[in-house]
């Protein structure tokens, strides 16, 4: 046999064994790199979108943040079905040599899926050891054309942006939301407490209520994600798949969470995880600095915070309105001034509870509790603060005498008040229809406004 010969036999036999090698690494279940591959092109598709679905349509990706708490990682927040999602694959390439490296991703569903088919999970891509990338593909079959994959840039590898002492996270806008009075006034009142941010995943809301959201975002006070989660999975309004037999509860505000702990990770010191119609209500203190500090003292190596939730019913109404504002009335919504009669609680071990979060110590997140954490749970004494909560009843069969009055939310009356009257005037000079606003104000509340807004009610747009 000539030399030629045995060379070309060697060369297929080497080859055979390490394509051998390479299929066995590649499904030995192992999380570090299984994978790669010499001078390749960095191919893809920027992603600019806040939710991606993959291929497969059993996939969505959110966004992948770095994370080097314990294991220098990256940790991709996504949707997947918790059956039929069983492998996906992280990609990462140099972009100077093209080197090109694939793992196999963790795939850890959350816990709190609440039976439904669909749940916020984690992805865990480690990352490759001896350089750190800013861009990473997930796909979920080896065979996917890398040129037509989505690029995702990897956030808090430099973490930047105004460093605020509190962010709100509100998960999420939808159903055409049209509560303006009660959303400005919670709006105002995260300001008097202390709310740097307010961080908003928005599905849909009535057109007036985008003016409002224009506004605060001109203003410096909102962040807008879009989060059209409908165009994808069947969404339920309801908690759990039991209630309404859809492909994902509440529309994936669990998933919605995660990100906004993750995006505000390294851009807040604390991070309330609450819905439009609750504000978390300090009791002892006049905000929520002053009352974490004492909390942070007391409760040193903390991460999550929880506050008693109690529901102050939107039917009950006080006798009285003590503010003058009755000017408010016409404008849609509730005013949260007027209802200051909560309900007893039914079981107080059952009672919900939302939090404040120390967002470096928490590592997967849900509605009510953090799931995981670098650090333990505070319960804070009502009190202390609580959560106040204007909605629809949970006991409507209770009678008026048997509820409690609470006018814890008075104290900040004389800030409110104005603040809430200040920015609908503004509101209405920005909007392309000032008279839907100045129509619903009066007079004399335009006039001590001053001239421009005064002129704005008389003639209209």
């Amino acid at each position: 046999m000539s030399g030629t010969k045995l060379n070309l036999i060697s060369i297929v036999y080497i080859a055979i064994f390490t394509s051998i090698a390479t299929y066995s690494y590649l499904y030995n279940g192992k999380s570090s790199f299984m994978m790669v591959v010499k001078n390749s092109l960095c191919r893809g598709i920027p992603v600019k979108d806040t939710i991606t679905p993959l291929k497969d349509n059993r996939t969505f990706i959110i966004a992948p943040y770095f994370d080097n708490r314990k294991n220098r990682t990256i940790r991709v927040i996504a949707i997947v079905h918790h059956k039929e999602v069983k492998e996906l694959y992280c990609r990462f390439c140099h972009p100077s040599n093209g080197e090109t490296h694939i793992s196999k991703a963790e795939i850890h569903v959350l816990s709190d899926r609440f039976g439904f088919p669909y749940g916020a999970t984690h992805l865990h891509c480690p990352q490759p050891e001896h350089w750190d990338p800013h861009f990473v593909t997930i796909q979920w079959s080896l065979k996917d054309n890398t040129d037509l994959l989505p690029l995702f840039e990897i956030r808090n590898r430099e973490p930047g942006g105004s460093l605020v002492e509190f962010t709100v996270c509100i998960s999420s806008m939808f159903g055409e939301y049209n509560n303006v009075l009660q959303f400005v006034q919670s709006m105002e009142m995260y300001k008097i407490l202390g709310a740097g941010r307010v961080v908003i995943y928005k599905n849909s809301c009535s057109p007036l209520m985008e003016k409002v959201l224009d506004f605060y975002v001109a203003e410096g006070t909102v962040e807008i994600i879009p989060w059209p989660i409908d165009l994808y999975l069947s969404v339920s309004s309801y908690f759990h798949h039991s209630m309404d037999p859809k492909d994902i509860g509440y529309y994936g505000q669990i998933a919605a969470l995660n990100d906004c702990v993750y995006r505000n990770m390294y851009r807040s010191r604390y991070v309330l995880l609450n819905d439009l119609d609750e504000i978390i209500l300090p009791i002892k203190y006049p905000d929520w600095k002053s009352m974490m500090q004492k909390l942070k003292r007391q409760y040193p190596t903390a991460a999550v915070f929880f506050f008693e939730s109690h529901l102050f019913p939107e039917h009950v109404f006080t006798p009285d309105d003590p503010f003058n504002n009755s000017s408010w009335r016409k404008i849609p919504g509730t005013n949260i001034l007027q209802h200051v009669f909560r309900e007893p609680d039914k079981n107080p071990d059952e009672n919900p509870r939302k939090m404040i979060i120390d967002p470096r110590k928490v590592i997967q997140q849900s509605v009510h509790k953090a799931l995981q954490a670098y650090g333990g749970n505070a319960f804070v004494p009502m009190n202390v603060g609580f959560l106040f909560h204007c909605r629809a009843a949970k006991q409507p069969q209770l009678p008026r005498e048997s509820l409690i009055r609470d006018t814890s939310l008075w104290r900040y009356n004389a800030s409110l008040v104005g603040n809430v009257s200040k920015v609908l005037h503004q509101i209405a000079l920005r909007t392309f229809y000032p008279r839907i606003f100045c129509c619903m104000l009066s007079a004399e509340e335009h006039t001590m406004a001053g001239p421009a807004v005064s002129e704005t009610w008389r003639h209209g747009a």
